[in-house]
This record gives structure tokens, sequence and C-alpha cells, in this order.
């Protein structure tokens, strides 16, 4: 597996649509992102942790950031 994907690759592998990964950015809740020139990628590092984050939050447990 590549060490980072795009938005379109993360959409894709989380079974999400573009515009929802858009409406997480603007609540907060989307995996870090970093800017590779005009590109916006996801590390594997954000996604798992981002996973960790959201399986914490279905299953009623605090969070941290």
């Amino acid at each position: 597996m590549k060490s980072t994907a795009t938005v379109q690759q993360f959409c894709d592998g989380h079974n999400i649509s573009r515009t929802h990964f858009y409406e997480l950015i603007k609540q907060g809740k989307a995996p870090r992102l970093m800017k590779v020139g005009r590109r916006t990628l996801i590390s594997q590092e954000a996604a798992a942790d981002w996973r960790r984050r959201i399986e914490a939050e279905t299953a009623g447990e605090p969070v941290t950031a």
C-alpha cells in the first residue's frame, strides 16, 4: 500500500463520497491533510488516526485530538 492517498483514493477506500469528505473538513472531522504542490494528500498515519477517532466516537468513548 502507498504511504499516501489522494482525496479520491481515500474516499474510495473508505466508501464515502467526496462531497461527504468535504463536509467532514467543514466540521473539523476529516483526517489531517498535507499539500504537495497542488495535490492534497492523506498519509497512512493520518487515515489510521482518523479511523481510530471515528471508531471511538461511535463507541461512545471520549475522543482526544
